[in-house]
């Protein structure tokens, strides 16, 4: 397809497959900040600063400008085909249907684990306040509650994640003026005064050694995980090549402001060597230890309201997400089942609705795994397995955008990627780099070795799969 053929396409409502440009610039923007803010923020920053100490903030930086260079390459490609309903088409498009069929499954697969993880998230802050009830069916209502939220409309789905990130974002905010409010006037807490030089006071890099700092690359490398989100989201929002570039170029701003700038609130108001890393629960999280201090007593119930509502935005965005790459797999690569069940079909409304359906009822197979503890042990490993295989999907995006670059659809005067040829290749090596992480300590091993076998395996088939028809 020509660029003067997309444009036109672009600036209508409807794409060639059927599917609505019903996301509006807002919905976008604040889908992109909903992409780069999950619940381990609000839980587990204090497990972060206790590993290593202020060089978190380096940690942040360094992975958050790696993962923005490649959402740069994936926002080049997109541009130049912004009717793609999912960046996986890139894949297969540049690297072949058997690299394509990998990362379809592969990636349809891990987000469906993210799901299961997230709706057990759900019923379990759930449960802080209704203890009583039952897990299982907590995760069955929000489920049908969200999946029928992604039936109605692709607006509908925007307009609820619109709201969903403005909660995130005002309890950060929140938490940032507090620090500033207690700084100015001069506020003294339980561990001294709220001063910058809570972060400089017998200042080290790396106070738990180099081994320490260099573990948290992989966690604070997955708490940007979903980031590539918004680009699923540009087939369907009105004049994607205005509101694509503009949802990207902002993501630093929102690194330094939604992570750095918490972590350093945080730091300024609870001295770092407080922290010593009691977990990822609500008790331990260091936003409920500000607004405490600050005089709110029901601050615990407050971020547990934001980590349900990060929570089940995360599950929206899953739903979203599952029923778009099932729909492009039924399309391109369908099996019988597919066929029968007509998962390649639109609703009226232009929405994938068997193919979101048909994801759903794979994800509410948390609820039975969850009380059978046998199951659950191999439910958590294969979790841990899915994180490995995400890493691999985003070296093939990075991959297909070099090859991009060599091909005839390279559009000249599009988002272009800066200095690609030297940073290309060195977001490839900094995500080799974390996936190296995960076989250097005991809690991830066994997840990275399951994702090993997962990417050779599967890897090798979906090569074989499609021999010929390369």
């Amino acid at each position: 397809m020509s660029n003067k053929q997309q444009t036109t396409n672009t600036d209508t409502e409807h794409l060639e497959n059927g599917m609505v440009r019903g996301l509006q610039n807002r919905h976008v923007q604040f889908i992109a900040i909903a992409g780069t803010i999950g619940t381990g923020l609000f839980l587990g920053a204090g497990n972060s600063i206790a590993l290593t100490g202020p060089s978190i903030l380096l940690v942040y930086l360094i992975t958050g400008v790696f993962m923005f260079f490649m959402m740069r390459a994936m926002g080049e490609m997109l541009y130049q085909d912004p009717d793609q309903h999912t960046f996986i088409n890139f894949i297969t498009r540049y690297l072949g249907q058997g690299w394509g069929y990998f990362a379809g499954w592969s990636y349809w697969v891990s987000l469906i684990f993210l799901g299961m993880a997230e709706i057990t998230a759900v019923a379990k802050y759930m449960q802080y306040w209704f203890p009583t009830w039952p897990s299982w069916i907590i995760q069955i209502v929000f489920l049908v509650l969200l999946a029928s939220i992604n039936l109605i409309a692709v607006k509908v789905f925007g307009e609820t994640e619109f709201w969903f990130a403005m909660i995130k974002i005002i309890a950060i905010l929140a938490l940032i003026a507090t620090a500033i409010i207690m700084l100015v006037t001069g506020f003294k807490t339980p561990e001294g005064p709220v001063s910058l030089n809570n972060i400089f006071h017998n200042f080290e890099w790396f106070p738990n050694g180099w081994m320490k700092f260099l573990v948290s690359f992989q966690m604070v490398f997955f708490a940007y995980q979903a980031i590539e989100f918004v680009g699923i989201t540009v087939s369907e929002t009105a004049n994607p090549r205005t509101v694509l570039p503009k949802a990207i170029q902002e993501i630093p701003m929102r690194i330094v402001i939604f992570y750095v700038g918490a972590l350093v609130a945080i730091m300024t108001i609870i001295p770092w060597r407080a922290f010593s890393g009691g977990g990822s629960s609500l008790e331990n999280s260091p936003f409920v230890m500000v607004f405490q201090l600050a005089g709110f007593k029901w601050a615990a119930a407050l971020i547990n309201f934001v980590v349900l509502t990060s929570a089940a935005s995360a599950l929206n965005s899953t739903l979203y997400s599952t029923g778009r790459h099932l729909y492009q797999l039924a399309n391109e690569a369908p099996t019988k089942w597919m066929n029968k069940a007509k998962i390649n079909t639109l609703s009226r409304s232009g929405v994938p609705s068997k193919a979101i359906i048909c994801s759903a009822i794979v994800i509410a197979a948390s609820a039975l795994i969850s009380m059978i503890p046998a199951v659950k042990n191999t439910f958590t490993l294969i979790t841990a397995s899915s994180s490995g295989v995400y890493i691999a999907i985003y070296i093939l995006t990075m991959i297909a955008h070099l090859k991009y670059r060599k091909s005839d659809d390279f559009m000249t005067d599009g988002y272009l990627m800066p200095a690609y040829i030297i940073l290309n290749p060195l977001t490839i090596a900094f995500m080799l780099f974390v996936y190296a992480i995960l076989f250097m300590q005991a809690d991830t091993v066994v997840g990275a070795v399951g994702s090993l076998i997962w990417i050779v395996v599967f890897g090798v088939y979906s090569q074989l799969k499609f021999r010929k028809a390369t």
